[in-house]
């Protein structure tokens, strides 16, 4: 009886109240040369969700979640746009968006977009969106400085809902705490983060009743459908073809009659898909020999790839067979966030990358320049190691969406009918081989999207990859399209 005491006593010890934490700095960029005076708040948020066990005990902490927000001095915050950024993955950080787009201070690179080599510094921004936005960068929990309270279970939160739930309570906190209910809100997400964008913009308004002016796209994937290879669903061969293309124009493995314009050859891809191709997809093994011929021909012809090779996978490219594929027997291998990147794999037969060239170009520049900045220019001090990416991705759960594709293109559908002037800006990049172009623009086109609030979308294109803001011209486009867009919307 006494040791089953000791027992009870151990378990109802109270978990220590974690405590929140701010740093606060302040700094100048210069922007379209103007000078824009700018405060930092570095720091956590604690989520509390209700103890089921303890329901008398109010809400129990279970996560801190760190954040940095940037707000403009010389301006009134009420009427301001106030605009929330993460990452994707599932597993990343903010970092990207923060130190490759948005934020005052960006990591340097080359004219085509390619890192330079160590040591590695950021460099002022001036193509950050703090001139017509304050900014909030968040990390979802266990990213970044992100992490679970001392006895709660880190992956209760690595699943689709609850992390929707637990970034929406981040928000409605943040705005609350800093009286910005009534400000103009956006959303900004890129990867999976558009994922996450688009689950946020049903379920804030639904919770909360807290409507957004606008949302912003980058690199999106709504609907998993069209990016999960497995057999019998043939949508993401039909859908990645034009970015195959795009990737075999950039490498000059096409025909020369190909090569002089990169639009006007992936207008022709995008024709062959939505006849040929997608007609003899959907005959199956009833696809006459001479069909089959045929599309081979042609799937040669816009892929740089061999009749063999094509006749072998069945009519059907895999992306991460494509990667290793297309320069084989130079025996080099191109990049799947970015596929202008190229690397050098461990042999030259085996089926698939052992690594991401892209990826692994941005990585250092990007760990390095945010664990340097955010301590020795922002003052916040942390020794736990910071989730750049973390692999979330291998063990997320989707508990809600068993034997069925995640489709939140439904979920965006739903929100812009009940708000009808929510704006949507979706960036696309020609070379991204994780979110096609051509699959984002399926999606939206089989919305069922009201024709009345057709008008609400814009949709832009830019000749580099997944992260097109590592392309200077590119980063240059996008931020006037950003612009635009918020002034358009707010």
């Amino acid at each position: 009886m006494g040791k089953e005491d000791k027992t009870n006593e151990k378990e109802d010890k109270p978990i220590e109240e974690p405590k929140e934490e701010k740093v606060v700095t302040s700094g100048t960029v210069e922007i379209n040369g103007q000078e824009i005076k700018y405060t930092a708040t570095t720091g956590t948020l604690i989520i509390r969700k209700e103890d089921e066990k303890k329901q008398e005990e109010g809400l129990k902490p279970k996560a801190t979640m760190f954040y940095i927000a940037y707000t403009r001095d010389d301006v009134d915050p009420e009427n301001r746009p106030l605009t929330f950024s993460f990452n994707g993955g599932p597993g990343s950080s903010s970092v990207w968006l923060h130190l490759g787009l948005l934020g005052p201070k960006r990591v340097i690179a080359e004219d085509e977009g390619k890192a330079v080599p160590p040591p590695y510094r950021l460099v002022p921004n001036e193509y950050s969106l703090l001139d017509v936005s304050d900014l909030v960068f968040i990390d979802p929990i266990s990213t970044g400085y992100s992490r679970t309270v001392k006895g709660e279970k880190p992956d209760q939160f690595h699943d689709y809902n609850k992390d929707i739930e637990s970034v929406a309570e981040f928000i409605r906190l943040y705005t609350t705490r800093a009286t910005r209910w009534t400000s103009p809100k956006f959303l900004i997400g890129e990867s999976y983060g558009t994922t996450r964008a688009a689950g946020l913009s049903g379920y804030l308004q639904d919770r909360f009743g807290f409507y957004l002016n606008g949302i912003m796209l980058v690199s999106s994937v709504l609907n998993f459908q069209t990016a999960r290879f497995i057999p019998g669903n043939d949508l993401p061969h039909l859908l990645f073809l034009p970015t195959f293309t795009a990737t075999a124009w950039y490498h000059k493995k096409l025909k020369e009659e190909y090569l002089s314009d990169l639009r006007a050859t992936l207008r022709k891809v995008e024709d062959f898909v939505m006849k040929d191709y997608a007609l003899a997809l959907l005959k199956g093994d009833s696809l006459t020999e001479k069909e089959r011929q045929r599309i081979i021909r042609r799937l040669s012809d816009f892929t740089g790839l061999s009749k063999e090779y094509i006749d072998r996978t069945n009519l059907r490219i895999n992306i991460h067979r494509f990667t290793k594929e297309l320069l084989r027997t130079e025996k080099k291998i191109v990049g799947r966030l970015d596929s202008r990147f190229i690397g050098i794999d461990r042999d030259a037969a085996g089926e698939f990358n052992t690594y991401d060239p892209s990826y692994a170009a941005i990585q250092g520049p990007y760990t390095a320049t945010f664990n340097d900045y955010v301590r020795r220019d922002l003052g916040y001090e942390n020794d736990i190691n910071y989730e750049i990416l973390a692999n979330l991705w291998m063990t997320w759960k989707y508990e809600k969406f068993q034997n069925q594709f995640l489709n939140v293109a439904e979920t965006l559908r739903d929100a812009m009918s009940k708000n009808p002037f929510l704006k949507v800006f979706v960036a696309n990049g020609y070379y991204d081989l994780a979110t096609p172009y051509f699959a984002t623009e399926y999606t939206f086109n089989h919305m069922g999207l009201d024709p009345s609030l057709k008008d609400n979308i814009r949709m832009t294109y830019y000749e580099a990859g997944h992260m097109m803001y590592m392309h200077p011209p590119s980063l240059k486009q996008l931020k006037a399209d950003l612009t635009a867009f918020i002034n358009w919307a707010k």
